[in-house]
């Protein structure tokens, strides 16, 4: 966490003027509503009910990530035992297309493990894979193709959350910023291709660059920027204070959050299509959990001031509470896709729980700033 004082500063400001205060019991209900959600999905995995197959794939390496955080404020050892048997499931590996980001996106979690557990065997075959990546020169266009993105360019927007995080993990497991630095040289090649300045927000690839809604607004998928607000919360926990570029990550991630929340719907929700809301009129669960979490991310770090981003993360949070079932199945996740479809209430996927698990994490870490911050005054 960074700028304490400043961020204890802005929650005295918000939690005053909004003549509120902070309910004891909050934290605890956010574990229970994380711990029922993280439960079920498990089970689903442990009964073999999982939607895709194999384990190594992008939508569950997304839901990993999202236990890798909530291990973090959660202790019950049954996480660590679930995703260390993930890992040994797949022999630390990844997933068939070796330089697919999405086919590595799993490695978050070996380095994560690896961090926690030191076992070499986590890393091994990741690093092998990583030092290819390091060493290939990344010099094609980004115009999307199959072929493209299998040898490797980070051609859709999805990529950066998948990849990027994947090799500036490394970096801080093994003290070798090369992985940083390949990572940042492919995020921002993507970035200068793929990011809207007019809009502050990404297009999925370079098919969407002509591409508009029925209203006639351009096509701004909702999950799609939510992997990149969260890949950017992500990457500047990751990355040293000093590093050279990020500013730009700094800057970037404050233009995309004040657009992200001045166009939050009145439910909380953000709808698969950030500019037409009216065509897809469901809210949508893991578009909003990865905004939800990235918000609170950068107040938790002092990027953003709690003033105003504190009441748009609280209507989200209230939001995605409706999207859970009784029995703490995740509904309104958008289905697997490239560009904004509609969702409904039993519709679920991991990745979405993994935003939601995200999102509930990053909600404790601010409670207990909070309440570090009560005791000390």
């Amino acid at each position: 966490m960074k700028n304490l004082a400043g961020i204890y500063c802005f929650f005295v400001l918000t939690i005053t003027a909004r003549g509120q205060d902070i309910p004891a019991e909050h934290a605890s209900e956010i574990q229970t509503v994380l711990a029922k959600v993280a439960n079920w999905q498990i089970d689903e995995y442990e009964a073999g009910r999982i939607i895709k197959l194999p384990l190594t794939e992008w939508e569950n390496g997304a839901f990993y990530t999202g236990m890798i955080a909530f291990k973090q404020v959660n202790a019950n050892p049954r996480y660590d035992r679930f995703l260390y048997s993930i890992g040994e499931q797949c022999g630390w590996n990844t997933g068939p297309i070796r330089l697919f980001a999405d086919d590595y996106c799993i490695a978050q979690l070996y380095t994560a493990m690896y961090i926690e557990h030191g076992e070499e065997k986590m890393i091994a075959k990741w690093k092998a894979l990583a030092d290819t990546i390091v060493a290939k020169p990344f010099d094609e266009s980004l115009e999307i193709s199959r072929e493209l993105t299998h040898r490797g360019e980070w051609a859709w927007c999805d990529a950066l959350y998948m990849g990027a995080p994947s090799l500036a993990l490394l970096s801080r497991a093994l003290g070798d910023d090369s992985y940083l630095r390949k990572a940042d040289s492919l995020w921002w090649k993507t970035s200068d291709f793929l990011y809207s300045e007019a809009d502050s927000l990404y297009f999925r690839d370079n098919r969407f660059f002509d591409r508009h809604e029925a209203n006639g607004k351009k096509v701004f998928w909702s999950r799609g920027n939510g992997w990149v607000l969260a890949a950017l919360a992500r990457m500047l926990e990751i990355m040293p204070a000093d590093f050279p570029t990020r500013p730009r990550y700094e800057q970037q991630f404050r233009e995309m959050a004040a657009k992200i929340v001045a166009i939050q719907q009145p439910d909380g929700s953000w709808h698969a299509s950030l500019y037409d809301p009216e065509t897809f009129a469901e809210k949508e669960s893991s578009g909003t959990g990865f905004f939800c979490f990235a918000l609170l991310w950068g107040i938790n770090n002092g990027l953003l001031p709690s003033e105003t981003y504190l009441p748009p993360v609280e209507r989200a949070w209230a939001m995605l509470q409706t999207c859970i079932h009784p029995d703490g199945k995740l509904g309104y996740v958008q289905n697997i896709g490239d560009k904004p479809v509609g969702a409904a209430y039993e519709s679920t996927n991991v990745y979405g729980v993994g935003a939601l698990l995200l999102a509930g994490s990053e909600y404790l870490k601010f409670l207990d700033l909070w309440l570090q911050h009560k005791d000390n005054t």
